[in-house]
């Protein structure tokens, strides 16, 4: 399925970090590109696109331990 959105930390509303594909980060010079589960390294990861070379990166990646929320898009 595809991850719209990942939250990482213990309390959603107050102390998690959120992740949403299409946010600016990095001072506006990147956009999340995707976020997907890595079953082969047992994580997630964040991959940001750099708006002038338009290359994707690999910018952030969590163990599978760490507390996460999920949304997912879903189509109709």
């Amino acid at each position: 399925m595809d991850i719209r959105k990942i939250s990482v930390g213990p309390d959603y509303k107050s102390g998690a970090m959120h992740y949403l594909v299409g946010q600016q980060v990095l001072g506006g010079n990147y956009t999340i590109h995707l976020i997907k589960f890595n079953v082969e390294d047992d994580n997630y990861q964040i991959f940001i696109e750099d708006s002038i070379e338009n290359e994707v990166l690999l910018w952030k990646q969590f163990n599978s331990t760490m507390p996460v929320s999920l949304e997912y898009n879903i189509n109709f």
